[in-house]
């Protein structure tokens, strides 16, 4: 189970936490990945990891589920 986003790759990358001191520790940024019920290529329905980048910018087609009456 990877922090990786389906669509466009975008997984954790690494930095620094600096204090006003300015030590520095090592810390991690991680995307802000939302799990989705997705229309794949082929027509089939899964759930998949987008980034919000992706969601906002329309390179994901969600899947709005009918309740039935």
């Amino acid at each position: 189970m990877s922090r990786r986003c389906e669509i466009c790759g975008k997984s954790t990358t690494v930095g620094n936490n600096v204090s006003h001191a300015t030590n520095r520790s090592k810390r991690k940024f991680y995307p802000n990945l939302q799990v989705v019920k997705a229309r794949m290529p082929d027509g089939t329905v899964r759930k998949i990891r987008v980034c919000t980048r992706c969601l906002k910018a329309g390179k994901v087609q969600k899947v709005v589920s009918i309740p039935q009456k």
